[in-house]
């Protein structure tokens, strides 16, 4: 017998979410460990809210929303509360019921500001990791250690340079201000231009129509000198310009940081700064110190090349961590007595894997090109991303 193609809506509804995701879905799992970190995060959620006032979004929920956003590489937060409408797996992970209401977007952007920050990301990071079932996993002696480039919402056009009082320049190395030269006279590349063809019956009305349209107008950099001494973003200041390397082109950017243990390749701490040539040893210290501050155990760490420096490798030793860096063919800080033992060239094969989480977070995550502006909210979203990863990996590593 046919079926009848009509649709019937019923007075009640009895839809169990829970019943929905198939048993044996890899977000049970994640869903479980998420929910037992957010619970030790209770009573640092306590702090961040007033005791009356109109209720906010749950931070668990908001936690648990932003993950999935992550996950499921969700463009926008727009587009993550249009999903939230009618996505049950999307809901059933974030807490919502079948027939709760879903939040404006407008609203949620604001609730994330007024908690996500670098302290509670990385708080929600290191809940993750203390997990019973994850904590086994994980490497107590043996790390790496890398950084990448985190490109910023900020257009070149907004590297404009910085306002000074009149005839007055920054403050010196000894914090004193001195006359700044007089302006210099304009060169040829400052004042060329490309000359318009003169109107004909054809153009004049395209060209009238483009004069009156608010177009965003071009601009020729060629053979301007552009510093961040001199000049800084007025969209986003606390990004950038840096390059790679040789040949290759300058972006406002940030550079994110991440340790890593070498037993399965899990991020256990991360640190975003301002994009600089000294960053990633100043970084890499800082995490070190955070994730085994007091401890007496013989680490390893493993890094490349930019690592290999007279003063870091001299910190490191200091801290009780041997310096599995990758040498450089002159003037290496690293010597035969580190590379003589057969944990260095492990090390060194490990120390790739931390590639991977970069890979991820910015193919599947949203730190190739942030949306976010400031040093404290780009980080808090380098960090969740890189819990995000760890999340991702545990389903396999834990059905090993």
């Amino acid at each position: 017998m046919r079926g009848s193609d009509v649709t019937t809506g019923s007075l009640f509804s009895y839809v169990d979410l829970d019943a929905r995701v198939p048993e044996h879905h890899p977000l049970r799992k994640i869903r479980a460990i998420v929910n037992a970190a957010l619970r030790c995060l209770d009573a640092e959620f306590d702090k961040l809210y007033a005791a009356d006032g109109r209720p906010s979004i749950p931070p668990e929920r908001l936690l648990r929303a932003a993950l999935i956003q992550i996950l499921f590489s969700i463009r926008s937060e727009r587009q993550l509360v249009e999903q939230l409408r009618y996505n049950l797996l999307f809901r059933w992970f974030v807490g919502l019921a079948i027939d709760d209401p879903v939040w404006v977007a407008t609203v949620f952007s604001k609730n994330r500001d007024r908690l996500l920050n670098s302290e509670i990301a990385r708080q929600l990071l290191a809940a993750i990791l203390a997990h019973e079932d994850v904590a086994p996993l994980l490497s107590d002696d043996h790390f790496s250690v890398d950084g990448t480039l985190v490109e910023a919402w900020a257009s070149m056009k907004s590297f404009q340079p910085k306002s000074e009082p009149a005839g007055l320049r920054g403050p010196d190395n000894d914090g004193s201000q001195t006359p700044s030269p007089p302006p210099p006279d304009p060169t040829p590349s400052d004042t060329t231009h490309k000359i318009a063809p003169a109107p004909t019956a054809n153009n004049t009305e395209t060209e009238t129509k483009m004069a009156s349209s608010d177009r965003n107008a071009e601009v020729d950099f060629r053979g301007t000198r552009r510093s961040n001494a001199t000049h800084a973003s007025v969209t986003d200041p606390d990004a950038r310009l840096y390059r790679k390397g040789k040949g290759k082109p300058a972006h406002l950017c940030y550079m994110g940081h991440a340790l890593m243990e070498n037993r399965n390749g899990l991020v256990v701490e991360t640190e975003l700064t301002r994009a600089d040539g000294c960053a990633e040893r100043a970084a890499a210290l800082a995490m070190i110190n955070r994730y085994s501050s007091g401890s007496t155990r013989r680490l390893t760490l493993g890094a490349d090349k930019g690592y290999d420096a007279n003063g870091f490798v001299r910190d490191l030793r200091a801290m009780c961590v041997t310096p599995h860096i990758a040498a450089k063919a002159r003037h290496s800080a690293i010597d035969g007595r580190t590379t003589r033992h057969a944990g260095y060239a492990v090390s060194q094969r490990k120390r790739k894997k931390i590639e991977e989480p970069f890979g991820w977070g910015k193919t599947v995550g949203h730190i190739r090109k942030t949306m976010l502006r400031g040093l404290n909210r780009v980080g808090a979203q380098f960090t969740l991303t890189m819990a995000a990863y760890n999340l991702s990996c545990l389903p396999r590593l834990l059905a090993t």
